[in-house]
């Protein structure tokens, strides 16, 4: 059996669909150490566990953005499924637990579920930051601006520059 999956893969493997933290079929499937196929027939065989706001299956444009966040998604005939995959909403993950019957599904739900409450925790954290930084800034003046804006900058969270390639190289005559 497969070793438990981490917090940090579990984060990884949430999107962003329709204004909506998701997880993908597939990856659910590949954590519950399933295949995707039986995972869709137990969904199937359940339709009134899976109401619409539990389970979207992703249409053109909502491919195009998966694609933008999973950057290795790769192209090409043959790479993917016939049809368009299937995202569950936290609530539909954790009615997966009760559909696939595995004690496998209850451990890696009850992680999914502390990660998606720790994503939400680190939300509402930061918004309780921005809103008492705005007070904050409000009541003093300009001269704690460039402090205020130290502060804004250091909220922002960090994108990976680029990395240069390592090795030798020549110059051309």
């Amino acid at each position: 059996m497969k070793a438990l999956v981490t917090v940090e893969i579990i984060e990884r493997k949430i999107y962003l669909i329709r204004g909506q933290k998701v997880m993908l079929d597939s990856d659910l499937a590949e954590m519950y150490d399933v295949p995707t196929k039986v995972l869709l027939q137990a969904v199937k065989r359940n339709p009134n566990r899976f109401p619409d706001d539990f389970m979207i299956q992703l249409n053109y444009q909502d491919l195009a953005a998966l694609r933008s966040q999973i950057v290795t998604l790769k192209t090409g005939r043959g790479e993917h499924r016939k049809y368009e995959p299937y995202v569950f909403t936290e609530n539909g993950v954790a009615m997966l637990s009760s559909v696939l019957n595995s004690e496998r599904a209850i451990e890696v739900n009850i992680q999914i579920m502390r990660t998606f409450t720790k994503l939400r925790q680190m939300i509402a954290s930061h918004k309780d930051l921005a809103g008492k930084l705005a007070s904050l800034e409000k009541k003093y003046d300009a001269q704690f601006r460039v402090v205020f804006d130290a502060i804004r900058e250091l909220m922002v969270p960090i994108t990976p520059e680029k990395k240069r390639k390592i090795g030798f190289r020549r110059e051309h005559d």
